[in-house]
């Protein structure tokens, strides 16, 4: 059975605008990441949307969890913005799937030097494959419970929340 991977956007899919000093949407570069990694694995990818995930509203993580309800894989991959992946994890992870289900972006654009992008997508890759059931955060070679992350904004890095 294949992963699917939804694309959603975040910073993994930006590109530097030499024209206005911004990051911007162009397309994905997820497709161009697995090929690039020679990715073995069978995968189906889908857009969602490209958006900066301060920019996603409420409905849109119900498309999200339409999509992943709706799926005929019981792995998934959502690529997704670090700034509200884990509220997009934790909405997800209330619906109780049946499905292991991992969120990953990165915190530098693919398409800049020293991304963390192609690592992060290697590496859930990876995670989807042998985790549980459940739903889950996976950054820089770490994985998260998404009920138990919370992202350290002063450092830039995903950690674990202590109970």
């Amino acid at each position: 059975m294949s992963i699917q991977i939804y694309i959603t956007g975040g910073t993994i899919d930006k590109k530097y605008n030499e024209y206005t000093g911004e990051l911007i949407f162009d397309k994905t570069h997820i497709v161009d990441m697995l090929n690039r990694s020679r990715c073995m694995t069978e995968t189906l990818s889908e857009v969602i949307f490209l958006k900066d995930s301060l920019d996603i509203i409420e409905n849109e993580r119900e498309l999200i969890y339409s999509k992943c309800k709706g799926s005929d894989s019981e792995k998934i991959l959502i690529t997704h913005g670090t700034d509200t992946m884990i509220e997009t994890a934790k909405s997800i992870q209330s619906m109780n799937l049946a499905k292991t289900i991992v969120l990953t972006g990165s915190m530098i654009p693919y398409s800049v030097s020293n991304s963390d992008a192609l690592f992060n997508l290697g590496f859930a890759i990876s995670a989807v494959q042998t985790l549980v059931h459940g739903v889950y955060v996976c950054m820089n070679g770490k994985i998260f419970n998404a009920s138990k992350v919370h992202k350290n904004r002063e450092i830039g890095i995903f950690e674990s929340i202590k109970n």
